[in-house]
């Protein structure tokens, strides 16, 4: 079983109350940025056990009467049709999903801001569908010389450009499916046309990472540091907390840079400055729920290991220039962590060495780790998938789930009517079938039963696997890695 480090329950009290606190400070009308992802915040609940996924939403709920949600996305973000790597859906799709599940949960959403937007085919086409969908869409433009030209920024011919996202409540929270959507320049520029209005209003920032009051080297920083590495994030230490109060704190070179404006910005709007620090704009609390800090350090190392391999796998794939990389490797260095620390993948290497062909590892919560390797009938990912639910529902080896019978006819279609090339089942097709066979057969019925028990595994392949089995195992909650090579030399690869 994973070992817990984080109080998850601590947090959710402590965080609230703490955001009220900022409500009450400002009295008009208050901009909260909320930085990484509401409801399914993977990230956190892997560096930080305990954290539920959801706790930033369960948090909101207690404020649910004056929260209102502005969802921002950058016009370039759906240009590229960038994607998110924990759900394998682009920014696009994403922000349809979170407007949905606000929507869920009783939250008003109405406005959707298109981010850096100069013209980019994509990002009209999606505001003429978010439109067709009843939604209002706002256009914000990219600045030249931002963030530091400030006296452009804070003009007219700055944020004075972008157009005014109407609100009605006190309280309106900014997200977006991913990092570098342009979060805070949204809050930035509404606070620029609420002052022209008359309308007093203040600003705060709820990102999780990097922990303020955690060390600038603490595992868990360097994890948002592999995190982000795509988005040149650094962090550093916060230079004007140090000036002003002379306490060393933690936070990263976006927020450092982008500071001048926010505080110019306020000077001019009420003739001084709130906050004397990026530190200062934040409401951030894990760092004082953290109650076993030799569990989160192992769980941030773990994942900076994951985000090694999955940074390979993107550029063997010939979606990154590999900067990213070499990032995350430094990372690694730094923390006296190779590739092969991580407990799956040498004993993958081993079959698929002594086989000669693909293999597969996966660890399973009592430490035990299995392997799967390539036949006939199945890939090593689902023999392992196999092999697993056996061992978790204490199912013999030599029992056979699937009958060959049962397995032969999938292959027939998959072959001679849909025309694939390869005739082994995919996870998805493999427990359709165990499905059937649980229908009849007890030991396949009490395999099927042990599926979520999987969640939160960790496992490796000795190839980069299809799309279809990736995705089957980021469903089953299986945290996956794969070695940056394909099984074959060909240059298509579906």
């Amino acid at each position: 079983m994973e070992r817990l480090g984080f109080d998850n329950e601590k947090y959710l009290e402590m965080q609230s109350e703490h955001i009220r606190s900022r409500i009450d400070q400002f009295g008009g009308k208050l901009y909260l940025e909320f930085g990484g992802k509401l409801f399914d915040d993977n990230h956190a609940s892997r560096v930080l056990p305990g954290f539920h996924p959801d706790s930033k939403i369960r948090m909101l709920m207690q404020l649910k009467d004056q929260v209102e949600i502005v969802v921002a996305v950058s016009a370039m973000d759906l240009e590229k049709s960038k994607v998110r790597g924990d759900l394998g859906i682009t920014y696009g799709t994403d922000t349809l999903r979170l407007i949905d599940a606000f929507r869920g949960f009783g939250f008003p959403v109405g406005s959707v801001v298109l981010t850096r937007f100069s013209g980019q085919p994509a990002a009209e086409i999606f505001q003429s569908q978010l439109e067709a969908l009843g939604l209002k869409v706002y256009r914000h433009y990219s600045i030249e010389g931002y963030p530091y030209d400030i006296p452009l920024i804070v003009s007219e011919e700055g944020y004075g450009k972008n157009e005014f996202v109407e609100t009605t409540r006190s309280l309106v929270v900014i997200t977006a499916p991913g990092p570098g959507s342009g979060k805070m320049a949204v809050c930035l520029s509404q606070l620029y046309h609420e002052h022209k209005r008359g309308v007093q209003a203040g600003y705060a920032k709820y990102e999780t990472f990097p922990i303020w009051n955690l060390p600038l080297r603490h595992p868990v920083n360097l994890a948002y540091e592999a995190a982000t590495a795509d988005l040149n994030d650094v962090n550093m230490i916060d230079p004007f907390h140090l000036e002003a109060y002379g306490v060393t704190t933690v936070n990263y070179n976006r927020d450092v840079e982008i500071f001048p404006v926010l505080k110019t910005m306020f000077e001019r709007i009420a003739g001084s400055s709130p906050y004397q620090s990026p530190t200062d704009m934040g409401v951030n609390m894990a760092g004082y729920c953290i109650f076993d800090d030799e569990a989160v350090c192992q769980a941030s190392k773990e994942e900076i290991l994951r985000r090694f391999y999955a940074e390979q796998c993107r550029h063997r794939r010939g979606r990154t220039d590999g900067t990213a990389v070499y990032k995350i490797e430094l990372l690694l260095k730094q923390l006296g962590l190779s590739p092969l620390s991580r407990s799956v993948v040498a004993p993958a290497l081993a079959v698929a060495e002594r086989t000669g062909d693909p293999a597969a590892a996966m660890e399973m919560p009592d430490g035990k780790i299995l392997t799967g390797k390539t036949s006939e009938l199945l890939g090593c990912s689902s023999a392992l998938l196999l092999n697993a639910l056996k061992y978790l529902g204490g199912i013999p080896d030599e029992v056979q789930l699937i009958s060959p019978s049962v397995i032969e006819p999938v292959q027939d279609l998959k072959v001679n009517v849909l025309g694939n090339k390869n005739p082994r089942l995919h996870i998805d097709e493999l427990l359709v079938a165990l499905s059937i066979c649980a229908v009849t057969d007890p030991n396949a019925k009490r395999a099927v039963q042990q599926l979520q028990k999987l969640r939160g595994c960790e496992a490796h392949t000795t190839v980069i696997l299809s799309e279809a089995d990736e995705d089957s195992f980021r469903r089953l909650g299986v945290r996956l890695t794969s070695e940056p090579k394909y099984q074959t030399s060909k240059l298509y690869h579906g």
